[in-house]
This record gives structure tokens, C-alpha cells and sequence, in this order.
């Protein structure tokens, strides 16, 4: 397999407010990550939306029921305004009155649509859904979703949907909150994600926990760590102790605290990309770097190599 030339745009919107919002959009797919919108974001993805030749979103993928992730008046917002064709909800109970009215929010969605003719895929992340997926594939570009393997009872954190989105010229890893020891280790251990993941979004809003450990940033090695968090917010997030892990990797990170992240793919949209961490609500720059893909190292190696990489000792069928 040879390197794909994909137009590829990321960004991460500062909100002013407790949460995080992303978008990705991936040869013709405007993917929102989290059902949260605010008077600050809202211009700034009308504009990415513009920007991609887009008016509605393709997909709306929420990682997590809690607030900050899916917020009630900005799921109606998003669902009225942007009719996303496409909806992945946490496979989890919502444990909260708003999240119960979000799930039932979506499924009238569904329904209302299917009544009007219009087909939208409304579905959720369970572990049954996981194993029911095809097995994730060397060098291919499919997304993977991770996790939930397992439902913990009572911790909404560690429900969390965990997927690697790899369609595009750049991957992007998203955690939602998980911050379970045992997840990180499994992520560690997983081939592909150790070796493939470009923009990693620190989980749990970059709190201090162990999928956001020296050992995590140590084996998974991204490009570079997004942290979606406010100015001001009450648990100073991301952590200064999750700042200095990265520090000491070499590992750069990018905030929403004082603007917009905007990673692009570079002409010829196969295996470089630029991170842009603009000032407040303009088109200043306070941060740019470049990067080339991590996929594209390997996409450039042949046959022989890569068995021995992800198959080392391998000799041959008998």
C-alpha cells in the first residue's frame, strides 16, 4: 500500500466554557466530536464548515454522556441546525436526567427522520458493537474504535468511546475521559495505536491520570498532544504535570485556552500536515509547526520489513 493523497483538516474549538469540541473533516466527511457548542465556537465551525464546502455535518461522534461532553441545548442546537447524517453515541446508560433526555433526543431523531424518509444512522458504541466490527487491518486507512471492550459500572469516565481515526493524511486519537490504568496498558499494547497515532487528544481534558502517564506518552510517541480546555477552568487543565511528561518526551502540545487549534494537511496532502495555535477569536498565530505523518514511514517500507515489524519471526506459510 502506497501513501493516499486525502485533504485533511482538524481543529479544536475553544469554547469559553467547561468542555472540548473538534471537528475532522476527511475527503468529503465533516465529522464533530462532542455534542458541545457556544457563542465562541459556533462562528468558527460555520466558518470550517464554509471552508470544506460544507452546510451540514456528516457525522456526530460523542465520546461521553457527561455534560461537558454532550450538553442538551447544544445537542438540539447541533441536531436542528446541522442534521448530521450519522450519529455515534456512548453505548453506555446515561446515568443523569440530561443525559437520559440527550439518548432520547437522538433516537426521536432517528425515528422523526425515518417517518420523513431521510436515513440516519443512529449507533451505539457498546462493547457488543466493538466485536462485531471487522478486525482492524495493518496500513489500512479505516478508523478503529477501541474501547468499550467491557462496561464499568458507575464510572462514566472509563465508558468512554476511544477511537482512532486514521482515514485521513494525519490520525487522530480521541480518549474522551478514560483514565483507567488497565485501558492505557491496553492501548500500549496495541500495534497499530502505538505506531500510528498523529494528534493525540489528551484524555479527560488533560487531567492527571495514567492514559495521560509518562508510559502512555513513552509507547504511543504522538506527533503532537491536543488538550481542548478553558482559560480559567477550576481543575487548571491540562495538568502541569501532564505538561512536563510531554516537555520531557519532546512531545508538543496545543490548547484552547487562548484561541483555535488548526491542524492541515500539506499539499500533496500525503505525509505532512501543520499545526496552527491561533490567538482568541482571529487569524493570528501564536504557535505554527510541521510534521510528516507517522503512517507514511511505514507505507514507505516494503513487504518484508513490514512482516517482520508486525509479524517478527514470521517464516512463511508451510
Amino acid at each position: 500500500m502506497t501513501a493516499r493523497s486525502i485533504i485533511t483538516r482538524f481543529r479544536a474549538y475553544q469554547l469559553g466554557t467547561a468542555g472540548a469540541s473538534y471537528s475532522l473533516f476527511v475527503d468529503g466527511i465533516f465529522t464533530l466530536l462532542e455534542a458541545r457548542l457556544s457563542n465562541l465556537s459556533r462562528p468558527n465551525l460555520n466558518k470550517e464548515l464554509a471552508e470544506c464546502g460544507k452546510s451540514n455535518v456528516d457525522v456526530l461522534h460523542i465520546t461521553g454522556w457527561d455534560q461537558d461532553h454532550c450538553a442538551l441545548t447544544d445537542l438540539e442546537e447541533i441536531i436542528s441546525r446541522y442534521k448530521p447524517a450519522m450519529i455515534e453515541y456512548p453505548g453506555y446508560s446515561p446515568h443523569s436526567d440530561t443525559a437520559k433526555n440527550c439518548l432520547k433526543l437522538i433516537q426521536n431523531y432517528q425515528t422523526t427522520n425515518a417517518n420523513k424518509g431521510r436515513a440516519v444512522k443512529c449507533i451505539a458504541i457498546t462493547p457488543e458493537y466493538i466485536k462485531g466490527l471487522k478486525a482492524a487491518e495493518n496500513l489500512a486507512y479505516r478508523d478503529i474504535v477501541y474501547h468499550p471492550r467491557f462496561l464499568l459500572d458507575g464510572e462514566s469516565n472509563n465508558n468512554s468511546t476511544v477511537k482512532l481515526f486514521r482515514r485521513g493524511c494525519f490520525n487522530v486519537a480521541s480518549l474522551g475521559d478514560v483514565e483507567n490504568a488497565n485501558i492505557g496498558a491496553y492501548l500500549r499494547r496495541c500495534k497499530i495505536f502505538k505506531r500510528e497515532v498523529d494528534v493525540l487528544l489528551l484524555a479527560h481534558h488533560g487531567a492527571d491520570c495514567p492514559t495521560n502517564s509518562k508510559a502512555f506518552f513513552e509507547a504511543v510517541r504522538p506527533s503532537i498532544a491536543i488538550c481542548g480546555s478553558q482559560f480559567d477552568n477550576q481543575f487548571e487543565h491540562p495538568k502541569s504535570e501532564v505538561r512536563q511528561r510531554l516537555f520531557d518526551l519532546d512531545i508538543p502540545i496545543m490548547t484552547t485556552k487562548t484561541g483555535d487549534v488548526l491542524i492541515q494537511s500539506l499539499p500533496p496532502h500525503s505525509h505532512k500536515f501543520r499545526a496552527t495555535n491561533l490567538i482568541a477569536n482571529s487569524t493570528k498565530q501564536s504557535r505554527v509547526l510541521d510534521f510528516v505523518t507517522r503512517k507514511s514511514r511505514w507505507l514507505s517500507m516494503n513487504s518484508d520489513t513490514l512482516r517482520n515489524i508486525y509479524r517478527p519471526g514470521f517464516k512463511g506459510l508451510r
